[in-house]
């Protein structure tokens, strides 16, 4: 049963007030303690809010307020925390965000009630090394992409899976992306949507200069390698479009299947096919 809940809301957002204020009413009622980010607290004029980071260690739940992007950000401070998050769903499209308005009065039932179900989403570990050394490590959700500056010529990007050289894609950049993230940025570039409990990672280049070179679907336990090559322009590596650095020419980005995984809480009306129509329009004339 649950004790303690976290609230999470999107920065700014006109509806989170009201929100999560009729969130905390509820719990308060049957006695379940809720933990506020500090600036969602004091939106809504509570005295103890809580910086981010310290919420997931502290509560049994999570509940955030807002589109994917808050979502994933939230996601990276669960980190090994394991707590189940609720997605609202605030914005437009929201593949991950499966809860909508109408929908949140049943689910706080269900979530009072301990009667609802996880889906358990894989996390990639990403690092980038450099002159044999470890620069940055990242965990996400989505993807992970490396793609050069608007004013760059294409990147050479040597690829390799478990070892074995795989191509040399040269292109506008690279998407690495779990089957959560299928729905993101390599929908975008023109991969495939993979369903979420497939044990798979996808490569997808972005623009690619030959245009045979199409997705491709590996095993999830595979490990990519890709090593940047290029001369003076600028090219970036971005976790789930949110965080990242600069690369440098020679620089290396190895992608494995992290031991992490982020617990989604799925809404109890609609299967992930239903969200697929209801997200894209399918079957709309």
């Amino acid at each position: 049963m649950l004790k303690k809940i976290g609230i999470y809301a999107k920065k700014n957002h006109p509806d989170a007030e009201q929100i999560a204020s009729s969130i905390c009413e509820r719990f308060k009622q049957e006695q379940i303690e809720v933990l506020l980010e500090d600036s969602l607290a004091e939106q809504i004029g509570q005295v103890n809010g809580y910086a981010e980071e310290e919420i997931p260690e502290l509560v049994d739940l999570i509940i955030v307020l807002g589109g994917d992007g808050t979502l994933i950000s939230v996601a990276r401070l669960v980190g090994e925390q394991n707590v189940p998050i609720v997605g609202v769903n605030l914005g437009r499209l929201g593949f991950l965000t499966e809860i909508t308005r109408d929908e949140l009065p049943e689910m706080l039932e269900r979530l009072i009630a301990d009667d609802y179900q996880v889906s358990d989403r894989m996390m990639l570990d990403a690092f980038i090394h450099r002159n044999d050394k470890v620069v940055g490590k990242f965990t996400v959700l989505n993807d992970v992409v490396i793609n050069k500056g608007a004013l760059a010529r294409i990147i050479d990007m040597e690829t390799y899976v478990d070892g074995r050289h795989l191509t040399s894609y040269k292109a506008d950049g690279l998407i690495i992306s779990t089957p959560t993230g299928s729905t993101g940025y390599n929908l975008a570039a023109g991969g495939p949507i993979i369903y979420p409990n497939i044990n798979s990672l996808l490569i997808t280049p972005i623009c690619p200069h030959m245009l045979t070179n199409r997705p491709i679907m590996v095993w999830s336990r595979s490990v990519i390698e890709i090593k940047v090559n290029f001369e003076d322009d600028v090219v970036f590596f971005t976790a789930d479009g949110q965080v990242g650095r600069k690369l440098l020419p020679g620089d290396r980005v190895e992608v494995r299947r992290s031991e992490l995984r982020t617990r989604l809480v799925t809404s109890p009306n609609k299967d992930y096919y239903e969200i697929l129509r209801t997200k894209l329009n399918w079957g709309q004339r």
